[in-house]
């Protein structure tokens, strides 16, 4: 009596972990059966999604490995004539082109998102302030994505460059003491220096003006502007006394 006692109380949980499993068993088979069902019902509109992801996946794969490539190729192609003129200084060739090859106009609208179309956008700025064409040269100086620091303090002093032909001075000032702050260097950084102290000067901000000075004098003792730097710092001065 007492063995059959100690096997029952031993086979109890035998058939609890039995039936665990079994209820887990049916959970299971009720998820997959669930499951089917949805598939089945929504078939239509799961091939639909699955071929659009895929439809999606190629078309990208494509751009990036294939259509990118050939358009950063053609862009290539046709800005070594382009820049070809403009160091020419023929900047109505580098501009529109010359028949068989385009000019920084077409590069910068035909292949905008390559990196010599955008690279195009800045020459067209440059040769566009050289013919005193301002606010055509701004356009394209505020379109232009700067890459690297020099291109970042250029593109902020150019764009100033125009806002101060076009009257804005204020703004003009904004953005070169923007583009100094950028990598200070020897050979960038003085000049944005310079037309920022005339920028203040023109305000009769001579205080101003002469630290612009004073820092080209004292940081960047290398610079071309360093030689002629004490001419423009005794000036203001006499300025700030009066």
């Amino acid at each position: 009596m007492k063995e059959n006692n100690e096997e029952n109380i031993q086979s109890k949980p035998i058939n609890q972990a039995n039936a665990t499993n079994e209820d887990k068993n049916l959970q299971i088979g009720n998820i997959i059966s669930k499951t089917e069902m949805f598939i089945e019902k929504n078939k239509k509109a799961l091939i639909i999604t699955i071929s659009a992801i895929v439809l999606l996946v190629v078309v990208f794969c494509l751009y990036k490995f294939w259509y990118m490539p050939s358009q950063e190729k053609n862009a290539e192609n046709d800005m070594y004539a382009a820049e070809y003129y403009f160091m020419q200084n023929d900047y109505a060739k580098a501009l529109n082109g010359d028949g068989k090859h385009l000019g920084m106009i077409a590069i910068a609208d035909d292949y905008s998102h390559t990196k010599h179309g955008n690279l195009a956008k800045y020459y067209a700025g440059i040769m566009y302030l050289k013919q005193n064409k301002f606010q055509d040269a701004l356009n394209y100086f505020e379109d232009f994505k700067a890459k690297d620091a020099f291109l970042s303090s250029q593109k902020k002093s150019l764009t100033a460059d125009c806002y101060w032909s076009l009257n804005n001075v204020d703004k003009a000032i904004s953005l070169y003491k923007d583009a100094a702050k950028i990598n200070p260097n020897d050979f960038t950084t003085p000049p944005i220096l310079m037309k920022l102290g005339i920028a203040y000067e023109s305000k009769k901000d001579y205080e101003a003006a002469l630290d612009c000075y004073n820092q080209i004098k004292h940081d960047f003792p290398r610079s071309p502007e360093f030689r002629d730097i004490e001419k423009y710092i005794s000036r203001v001065e006499t300025l700030t006394a009066k």
